[in-house]
């Protein structure tokens, strides 16, 4: 199984971002938007807002998921099996 994973603030999420999304969706079998939980950076939307934003932007599209992470980008790819990053 092919998977990307697209990381990020998403403070807020936007068009440009699900438009890329849906792109590199059609490319790889499984997309998964990881949140950036950094305790350091002032955000508009709380993290659990973030996510549920972006779930409803990608509804209908089964292949991409929706997910949170504090730590490095390297270390939540590596551990979850991820070929590519955007």
């Amino acid at each position: 199984m092919r998977k990307i994973l697209y990381p990020g603030t998403f403070d807020p999420i936007h068009n440009g971002h699900i438009d890329i999304a849906s792109r590199a969706a059609e490319l790889f079998d499984e997309l998964e938007f990881v949140v950036a939980l950094n305790p350091e950076k002032d955000t508009l939307f709380s993290i659990r807002k973030r996510v549920k934003l972006i779930k409803e932007s990608v509804s209908g599209k089964g292949n991409i998921k929706v997910n949170f992470f504090r730590g490095l980008v390297v270390d939540y790819a590596s551990n979850n099996g991820y070929s590519a990053t955007i």
